[in-house]
Formats: structure tokens, sequence, C-alpha cells
């Protein structure tokens, strides 16, 4: 793992702990919708589950999450479908951000061209340039929006799609138990006597 991957994952690991839940628990319905569409859109071919990216597109917010969250020492963006995730936001609670991303990605063009001017695009580049580009925009609210769904689309309910396999909650040790037994006691007694 490269000192800048580790310092990606812990950075991960601190925001899902710190403000993770509180943001979930905020914008679960829109989660939730766009992660069924990412389960279903995940397992078709690239492109064909596209409804707000188009596929160039696609491939650059791809490129962008996994270089965010590598897959170096694990799943990352990419094994999780982030892109689907993303792409379903952007076809719904987020579609008013359609123009900013619009505009992001020509910026990003704009700086891939100005860093590395023989490249084709950010995802034709190979890793140490993508992190390159990324430096030089991190600052940006749009570096900061796909940043954010790049944790969206990892860390969703994978019954709702982009954390596929789970693999975002095996990697912050999240247990996966939504249907909690409660452990029976006296107060179970107590309830069915009507006491």
């Amino acid at each position: 793992m490269t000192p800048d991957s580790r310092g990606r994952r812990e950075f991960l690991g601190a925001l899902s702990a710190g403000i993770g839940g509180a943001w979930l628990a905020a914008g679960w319905p829109a989660i939730a919708s766009a992660g069924s569409y990412a389960a279903r859109a995940s397992s078709v071919p690239e492109s064909a589950g596209l409804r707000a990216l188009a596929p160039a597109e696609a491939l650059e917010i791809d490129a962008m999450a996994a270089r965010i969250l590598p897959s170096d020492d694990g799943p990352g963006a990419r094994e999780a479908g982030v892109v689907y995730f993303f792409d379903h936001a952007l076809a719904t609670f987020l579609k008013d951000e359609r123009a900013r991303l619009g505009a992001g990605l020509a910026e990003l063009e704009a700086t891939v061209t100005r860093r590395h001017p023989a490249a084709r695009s950010f995802a034709a580049l190979e890793s140490a340039a993508q992190d390159d580009v990324l430096r030089a925009i991190e600052t940006t609210d749009f570096f900061e929006f796909v940043r954010w769904g790049t944790i969206a689309g990892f860390l969703a309910n994978p019954s709702y799609g982009g954390n596929r396999d789970q693999a975002g909650w095996q990697w912050i040790g999240f247990e996966d138990r939504f249907l909690w037994q409660p452990p029976f006691g006296y107060y179970d007694r107590e309830g069915a006597d009507g006491s």
C-alpha cells in the first residue's frame, strides 16, 4: 500500500466513524433509491446501464473514484460499482447537480491537458499522473462532489447496490445484521403477560 492510499483509507475510516451515521440517516431514502438502481445496473456491461452519465463521463468518474478509493489492499471504488451508484444519483436526487458535473469534467479535461498534454483523457493516464491531476483539483467543489459520490457508493447497503459484495462494510468492519433479534428475558415475559 502506498502512503497516499494509506492516508485515503485512514481518512475514509475516520469519516465513516465521525459523520457517516448522521449522513446516512439524513439521506437514506435517496441513497436507497440510488443503490437499488446500482444493484440492477452493476451487472450489465460498461455504459449499458447508464442513465445520466455518457460513457466517456462514466469512464472519467470511474477513474477518479478508483484513485480516491483504490484497490491496492482490497476492493475499492471500482469493485464496489461506485460509478453506477453515482450515475443513478445524478439521474434522480442529484439531477440538479448535472451542470456542476459538466463544468467539473471540463475543468478536469483542461487540467489534464495543461499538466499532461499528450494524454487523451484522465482515465488514460497512469496512476501517478492521475494522482498529480487530482492533487491539482482537490480543493474544488467538483472533486468534493466526486469524493462524496465515491464514499456513498462504497458504503451503501449492498441490497440497494453500490457496495457490491459488501466490500465497503467488510473494509470498515460493519456487521451485516439488519434483523437483530432481541435478547429474551424477564421483560419479554412481563410484556406477554400484560404486566
